[in-house]
């Protein structure tokens, strides 16, 4: 996996999303069901574009509003949080096997609902990246409408 991708990942075609997702597990920990990245496009020392499909298979569906399933908010958190450290490991900034653990949330809107079957792309800033922390500001879109958005810090650890 490269820093800066030539071609998008299709992530309808399984085996395309599986390889891509299998590359996203050499750079962060997080595990299914947890692991909400499944490609990322792009990523320079400012910037990283990622995407993920949130499949009807979710466990959270299951509970949160069942006759109406929408992916809960904290979960876009994290998983623009998820984008945000994959990034920064591709590019290789930090120590390998650095893991960062959100400290702080905030400047947090829900603006839009996403729903099972829609592909998410993740669009996060580097606000600031040292050995210790890492701040970062993202937008999560499906389409061209922001559906949420947030600021956040990262405590690092190993």
């Amino acid at each position: 996996m490269s820093a800066e991708n030539e071609a998008k990942v299709d992530l309808s075609d399984p085996a395309a999303r599986a390889a891509a997702r299998a590359g996203i597990e050499e750079l962060i920990p997080h595990r299914d069901p947890f692991l909400f990245i499944d490609a990322i496009d792009s990523s320079d020392e400012n910037r990283i574009v990622a995407r993920h499909v949130f499949t009807e298979g979710e466990f959270f569906f299951r509970g949160h509003f069942p006759k109406y399933p929408v992916v809960p908010g904290v979960i876009l958190i994290e998983t623009l949080a998820q984008a945000g450290g994959a990034g920064i490991e591709l590019r290789g900034i930090l120590p390998k096997g650095s893991l960062f653990f959100l400290a702080s949330v905030d400047k947090v809107k829900f603006r839009r609902q996403v729903r099972p079957g829609e592909e998410v792309r993740l669009e996060v800033e580097n606000l600031r990246v040292s050995p210790k922390m890492i701040k970062q500001a993202g937008k999560a879109y499906v389409g061209d409408e922001v559906a949420a958005e947030a600021e956040w810090l990262c405590l690092v650890g190993n």
